[in-house]
């Protein structure tokens, strides 16, 4: 099947969650690295759950949609 590469991105979103939460927790406790880590913790985590409510699509649209978010 020549150069052809699976990309489990439900894998993919939760190890990058995962990363994120390690950068975050070794960050130095000033004001700004916890407000900023707050927000990539947050955000991080609603990557996978997008990508996992996008596959549970309704139709291609709906697919689409989630992925944009």
């Amino acid at each position: 099947m020549g150069n052809y590469k699976i990309y489990n991105l439900e894998e993919r979103t939760f190890v990058f969650a995962r990363d994120c939460r390690f950068l975050v927790r070794d960050l130095k406790n000033t004001i700004s690295n916890i407000e900023d880590g707050k927000q990539l913790v947050k955000s991080s985590g609603s990557v996978g759950a997008n990508y996992i409510e996008g596959n549970e699509k309704l139709g291609d649209k709906d697919l689409k949609f989630r992925l944009k978010i």
